[in-house]
């Protein structure tokens, strides 16, 4: 039984609007707004956080982070960024679930920054986010999180101010589960971006250029209205808007794994018959990938840290702050990791070459045979039994809908960008659905901070890719008392004010 999925008729969409802001009064509401506040949601400061401690007997982990200006050498290109010390992505960090963190951030940048704990079930006061659980960490300050890692996973951690994801400040978080049984050899991290920083222009060029061009060659026509696709290469299977349509703004000199271009690749080995459990990540900012290991099938085992029944694939899609985990058996020789980017025919793809036997590597363009197969989308997978949220009727039910265009250049939820658009409110305690609607001809990674939630398969995931025109309902546990985002997570749109805020209200 795969997902229940809605899809709404392009009348629909076109007279559903008279509820709704049209792309014109969107514009106007961010008239006189500085992109930052997009993010930062409101200027009213939160003052000091309050510190929190380890119980007795609970594992302690301590980590320090320097975020500052630094030159990375991509394998080839050299680029001018901003990183969490001299590496990209910056040092995994690694802890037991049930484990407590202290992460002390020290922002030697010439801007503002913070630190998102992307998918944590984590107290609000560590979510990362200026404006709803914190003050931005000005230049020269020093800023410690703490809060207890309570779900084992696959994680990652970056900044919530601006475009800055799509620098280089961003590092892989893994939560290990001390009771799981493992059965395999090793484990890879693999965590893929799309790069631009440094190439004669920086994210913050990047998003001043959609806003003055408004959006460049797309264009939606306003709510809802068509892309011409232009014959895009979907980097998979599939038809030229399946499954899709149009799933990114920017074009992209580089696409990366764990920070090294195709021609200079990183490499993993192992041994033949080896089994592997590949940890991977998107950390890219406005990239669909298709991911696919040449010559093998894998097993898809967990998406966004949470059990699944085992899917065996060949290729799969993975959106925006998305994770999955897969195992894969090794064939002997020399295979590519290839994360194709969807509807993106610049920029070349990302590579790693896997080597477990004698071969010449793999050309940096190798179009491994499973990318023109059947191509599996992750929310279809079913859950394992142990990640089913509890069965219950909703105690409330919102709507949340997915809004913009190109032309302006203006996004939003439930017809205004954030600021101007009302918060979703819960009470502690309750079941909560929220029926959401992308009412664009765009795809967009919904991303829910502080809980995870499941889709009407029982799915449970943290961000979730909402194709055009598509509705979903979502069900979560208001256990977490707060004010939490919820937005797309291709980082331009959240910017240009895709986000509103879950609040927590009393009764």
């Amino acid at each position: 039984m795969g997902v229940t999925v809605h899809r709404l008729s392009r009348r629909a969409i076109l007279l559903g609007g008279a509820g709704l802001v049209g792309s014109a009064g969107l514009a106007a509401t961010l008239t006189g707004c500085s992109t930052t506040d997009a993010t930062h949601g409101s200027t009213h400061p939160i003052g000091p956080v309050p510190s929190a401690s380890p119980s007795a007997g609970q594992g302690l982990v301590q980590k320090s982070l320097v975020a500052r200006e630094t030159t990375l050498d991509l394998g080839g290109p050299t680029v001018a960024t901003w990183a969490y010390g001299d590496t990209v992505p910056g040092a995994l960090i690694r802890a037991k679930a049930g484990d407590f963190l202290r992460i002390s951030l020290e922002n030697k940048l010439p801007a503002d920054t913070s630190i998102h704990w992307h998918g944590l079930r984590l107290r609000n006061a560590a979510d990362g986010v200026p404006g709803l659980t914190q003050d931005a960490v000005k230049q020269g300050d020093r800023f410690v999180y703490e809060f207890t890692a309570p779900d084992p996973g696959t994680y990652f951690f970056h900044p919530h101010v601006g475009v800055q994801l799509d620098r280089a400040l961003y590092a892989p978080l893994v939560i290990e589960d001390p009771n799981e049984p493992g059965g395999h050899d090793d484990e890879w991290v693999v965590v893929l971006d799309d790069w631009v920083d440094g190439t004669g222009r920086t994210p913050d060029d990047v998003l001043k250029k959609l806003v003055d061009d408004g959006g460049g060659s797309h264009d939606m026509g306003g709510m809802g209205g068509g892309h011409d696709m232009g014959g895009h290469d979907m980097g998979g299977g599939g038809t030229a808007m399946a499954p899709w349509g149009d799933a990114g703004d920017v074009t992209y000199p580089h696409f990366l794994v764990n920070g090294r271009v195709p021609a200079a690749p990183e490499r993993f080995t192992a041994k033949p018959g080896q089994k592997v459990r590949l940890r991977i990540i998107n950390a890219a900012s406005d990239t669909i990938f298709t991911v696919a290991l040449g010559g093998h099938r894998m097993t898809l085992t967990h998406t966004d840290g949470h059990p699944v029944v085992p899917r065996e694939v060949g290729a799969f899609h993975i959106g925006m702050g998305e994770r999955y985990d897969a195992v894969v058996t090794l064939a002997d020789g020399v295979f590519p990791l290839v994360a194709a980017p969807f509807g993106k025919t610049s920029g070349g793809q990302a590579m790693a070459v896997v080597r477990t036997g004698a071969g010449s590597p793999p050309a940096a363009d190798v179009r491994p045979a499973e990318l023109s197969g059947e191509v599996f989308i992750g929310s279809q997978l079913l859950p394992a039994e142990s990640a089913k949220l509890p069965d219950r009727v909703p105690d409330a039910t919102l709507q949340l809908s997915l809004d913009g265009s190109m032309k302006p250049y203006v996004w939003g939820m439930n017809g205004a960008p954030f600021g101007k658009n009302d918060p979703l409110t819960v009470q502690q305690g309750q079941r909560l659905r929220i029926d959401v609607t992308n009412q664009t001809m765009m795809t967009h990674p919904l991303h829910l901070h502080g809980h995870t939630f499941a889709l009407p398969s029982g799915l449970r995931k943290d961000t979730v890719l909402l194709a055009p025109m598509q509705r979903l309902a979502i069900d979560l546990d208001a256990d977490n008392v707060g004010r939490w985002a919820v937005h797309c997570h291709n980082i331009y749109h959240a910017e240009a004010g895709m986000m509103t805020e879950l609040r927590y209200t009393e009764s």
